[in-house]
């Protein structure tokens, strides 16, 4: 059993972000020793560290919880870890597009400005919109 430090270190998850994912019920709360300090055991460490890949794959905090949840379960349910990475790369290809728009307005934008210019046309470009 391994103090929060520990734990924090061993996977890689900060202590505080530790406690949230307790508060929130993300993961249970871990057992306690008798001088009241959290005790964690390497499936807890392991638990840590697979959330915390999950949200390396930017994973919203909800699925990567349900795709824990499925981990841990009877029986494995491919079909619905397939439809939540499904829905997943679709909203990356969403958010991809929105990024490349904001990139083209942004070029624009500074594309106007001239160095030197008492009035910078981005500014009042912004200040019109």
């Amino acid at each position: 059993m391994f103090a929060i430090g520990e734990a924090s270190r061993q996977s890689g998850v900060g202590i505080e972000t530790i406690r949230y994912y307790e508060r929130e019920e993300i993961v249970p709360k871990p057992e306690r020793a008798s001088n009241n300090r959290r005790m964690y055991s390497t499936q807890d460490i392991g638990r840590l560290r697979f959330l915390k890949k999950c949200r390396e794959l930017g994973f919203p905090l909800a699925d990567a919880k349900t795709l824990v949840e499925l981990s841990e379960g009877d029986s494995e349910d491919c079909q619905s870890v397939k439809e939540l990475a499904e829905h997943h790369v679709f909203n990356v290809r969403k958010k991809i597009k929105e990024l490349k728009r904001l990139e083209a307005a942004l070029t624009e934008l500074t594309a106007n400005c001239d160095s030197g210019n008492a009035s910078c046309p981005m500014l009042s470009q912004l200040r019109s919109m």
